[in-house]
């Protein structure tokens, strides 16, 4: 296909695709699907090699949220379910951090619900980071605490914090659709205050809430703007409870079109499946790692994932490998200044959610669970489990 020649040429060279190019790629057939993964997987070699990184997520404060996020377990006036419980203390997310970086992450994302943290917070969270830091070295710390105020971006910088991560989740034009109780400029400040801060911005995506085509390209080229060094790519899980429980929009062949067409508009950052690959790839997660170099390891927020164990194989069977600790992710144009280094331009030239709505971290399923066959597009409300275990509990936690 021309297409995707222009698209891999463009890849290799950090440019920027048209518009008209990213809504091809969305509007591909099943029969052009294994054409589309190869292309984006040239671009993804070229800039990440084989390479897989590993993310490790805590849950330092569940549920408790006053936003109405309407794809998060956590929102105001939940009945989902999950766990619930206020701050942990620093030796607990140590602990708990500790389990996914033994499982091989180096990178520990610490997330609070909430709609954004006080001072006190920022504190809390300084401790914990420092707790991380002593026992683990060169382990790095990504902190999603949602919005931030003037000035606790360059606090949590002081504090060891390597990354923060805020999600757009939408397009603009469609963001008041899915939340009332923030802004979408909201979300933006808050990835411009980390990004001053000096740190690595982490900013991403949420696919099946209903959205066009359009809506998607939307939000990935808005965040090719914004230059965040990582993005992750989460597929809503539609959990019981929240307003969008019957939204199950997503086929396996949706999500890695999705997957190719964020590859192809940010070549040369860290792309990384989050919520819901195995809700929503199911089977087909491996040949998600041809688009994406970096994913969470193990359970999530406030519902379980694929066993830790499980995505190690999937990895290696794959053919491709973990990312070692030492290991540089970023290529060396956009790593040479460190972490939150910002010299090419765009997306494509460095997790979140935050506002207390984590959901889009989120994915589910039980490893090793029998489940029926089913229609591609058909609820799998079997493959959502509320986690039970890890952070928050006495339970040893899933990495």
């Amino acid at each position: 296909m021309d297409l995707l020649n222009t698209l891999v040429d463009k890849g290799l060279r950090r440019e920027l695709p048209t518009r008209e190019e990213a809504l091809a790629v969305l509007a591909t057939s099943d029969d052009e699907l294994l054409d589309v993964v190869a292309a984006a997987g040239k671009v993804r070699r070229h800039w990440f090699g084989r390479r897989v990184k590993l993310n490790y997520l805590v849950n330092l404060k569940s549920g408790l949220c006053p936003e109405d996020c309407s794809y998060c377990s956590q929102r105001l006036g939940s009945s989902t379910g999950i766990l619930k419980y206020t701050w942990l203390k620093p030796d607990e997310a140590s602990k708990a951090a500790a389990a996914g970086l033994a499982g091989g992450a180096k990178r520990v994302c610490l997330v609070a619900s909430g709609r954004g943290p006080t001072d006190r917070d920022v504190d809390r969270v300084a401790g914990t980071i420092k707790a991380i830091k002593d026992q683990n070295e060169g382990v790095e710390v990504c902190a999603c605490l949602g919005l931030l105020s003037d000035g606790q971006a360059e606090r949590l910088r002081e504090a060891g914090a390597d990354a923060y991560n805020h999600n757009l989740n939408t397009s603009e034009s469609t963001y008041g659709d899915i939340t009332t109780t923030h802004t979408y400029a909201d979300r933006v400040d808050t990835v411009t205050k980390a990004h001053a801060a000096g740190l690595s911005a982490c900013s991403g995506l949420i696919a099946g809430m209903g959205e066009s085509d359009e809506d998607l390209v939307d939000v990935v080229y808005s965040l090719r703007e914004l230059d965040p060094d990582s993005v992750p790519v989460n597929f809503l899980i539609p959990v019981e409870g929240t307003p969008l429980a019957k939204e199950w929009n997503l086929t396996p062949q949706r999500c890695l079109r999705i997957l190719a067409m964020v590859r192809f508009v940010c070549p040369d950052v860290e792309v990384r499946i989050a919520g819901g690959r195995e809700v929503h790839l199911r089977t087909m997660q491996p040949l998600a790692l041809n688009l994406a170099n970096s994913i969470f390891l193990g359970d999530y927020l406030t519902t379980e994932g694929q066993a830790g164990k499980a995505d190690l194989e999937m990895i290696a069977d794959a053919g491709f490998e973990v990312e070692g600790a030492g290991e540089v992710t970023l290529p060396e144009h956009r790593a040479a200044g460190g972490c939150g280094s910002h010299e090419s331009a765009g997306c494509g030239s460095h997790e979140g959610a935050g506002c207390g709505s984590h959901e889009s971290h989120e994915s589910g399923g039980v490893c090793g669970t029998a489940v029926p066959a089913t229609a591609a597009n058909e609820a799998r409300t079997d493959l959502v489990a509320v986690r039970r275990r890890g952070a928050g509990t006495d339970l040893a936690p899933n990495a």
